[in-house]
């Protein structure tokens, strides 16, 4: 599986890319066979505490993918959730697969 971690108008940490690596590649446990995953990273009207937005891209077979934004006041909070949300949006993938 790919990791592609992109931050937009800013340089992420190396703590910051190994945090969402490791979050990232937990994925795999809910769908087998993931091709690739894009991460973007940006800052959204720097005044505002809840300015940390991360979006998600998880590419799978079949040229489907699923999609995930959040915004939080950290880019680790934003991670976190928005592979909460994909994990189950895989397991709704899988089902629908199964099913046909």
């Amino acid at each position: 599986m790919e990791i592609r971690i992109q931050a937009i108008h800013f340089d992420a940490s190396e703590k910051l890319e190994k945090f969402i690596q490791k979050k990232v590649s937990k994925l795999e446990q809910y769908y087998d066979g993931i091709i690739a995953v894009e991460v973007s990273l940006k800052v959204v009207k720097p005044e505002t505490a809840q300015n940390k937005e991360a979006g998600i891209k998880v590419l799978i077979p079949r040229n489907e993918a699923v999609f995930s934004s959040k915004v939080a006041d950290s880019f680790e909070e934003a991670v976190d959730v928005a592979v909460d949300a994909l994990a189950k949006q895989l397991v709704k993938s899988k089902e629908k697969m199964r099913e046909k």
